[in-house]
């Protein structure tokens, strides 16, 4: 699967407020279908299509121990997804770093005008 695959997945998976909920709680441990459906209002099988999608994009993965299914986090994708935000992270810092130096050097010049202004002033003053 392409790297760009897999983050469309990734960011696909995680426009849901829900599968984002369904990872909160699995970044605290494996747990099974019933504990994840249980601070939900709504079935099982909803449940059920949003841990296939969370499956899909490998965000999770199913064991099998007897009648238990514990899901569990995968964290390898968020990692690639944070990746892939970080550069834009960065590039904006940058970005925002020379604004702000502009936006100084934008006051210095107004606070210098200010008295030169000022001075001009007084100087006037002092002829009449």
């Amino acid at each position: 699967m392409l790297a760009s695959d897999r983050l469309s997945l990734t960011f696909s998976a995680l426009a849901d407020p829900t599968r984002r909920a369904l990872l909160a709680r699995l970044s605290t441990g494996a747990a099974s279908v019933n504990e994840l459906a249980a601070p939900f209002s709504m079935s099982l099988p909803a449940i059920s299509k949003h841990l296939k999608v969370l499956e899909r994009a490998q965000l999770i993965a199913r064991g099998k121990e007897a009648q238990w299914r514990p899901c569990e986090l995968k964290a390898e994708p968020l990692r690639e997804a944070d990746a892939w935000i970080e550069q834009y992270r960065q590039m904006w810092e940058e970005r925002f770093d020379r604004l702000d130096a502009y936006l100084m050097e934008l006051q210095a010049r107004s606070v210098e005008s200010r008295s030169a202004t000022a001075k001009t002033a007084k100087a006037k003053k002092k002829k009449s």
